[in-house]
């Protein structure tokens, strides 16, 4: 790998992300890069991200309205900064995941996307599609896919 100006990774506010962006922010911080953390997210209001966490289960953190989005930004930002990364912007943008990533990757001019693998061996994952393997074959920029579950 060469020298990073700008490593984006994507949070969703799971702990597996969490785990991605710990390790974009080690990358950030050894090559001085800029760290971009980005949300995706679809505005709800508090009754609507309720009911969907009661049907969801332990999958709702899928579910956020713009609040927790920024709690999501905010939460990832300071464990970014616990790894050492010193330029750290945060990005909550209303969409769908794959599509907010590949774009924001052109919008921050980043060469380096980092995403977890949650989703790419799942059968769900592979009839539909996985947020990884998605912005593998759409990202201008160079992929890193961290290991972030099974641990």
């Amino acid at each position: 790998m060469g020298t990073y100006g700008t490593v984006l990774v994507g949070t969703d506010g799971s702990d597996s992300s969490y785990r991605a962006v710990d390790r974009a922010a080690e990358i950030a911080r050894d090559t001085s890069a800029k760290l971009v953390i980005v949300c995706a997210y679809y505005p709800a209001s508090k009754r609507e991200v309720d009911a969907a966490a009661d049907e969801l289960g332990d999958i709702a953190y899928q579910v956020v309205g713009s609040t927790p989005a920024e709690e999501t930004l905010r939460t990832a930002s300071e464990r970014a900064t616990a790894q050492g990364a010193a330029d750290i912007a945060t990005d909550a943008v209303v969409g769908e995941p794959v599509k907010t990533l590949i774009e924001a990757v052109e919008r921050h001019k980043a060469n380096l996307l980092v995403t977890g693998n949650r989703g790419l061996n799942t059968l769900a994952g592979r009839i539909l599609g996985s947020v990884p393997a998605n912005v593998t074959r759409q990202a201008s920029a160079d992929v890193l896919i961290v290991h972030t579950t099974g641990r």
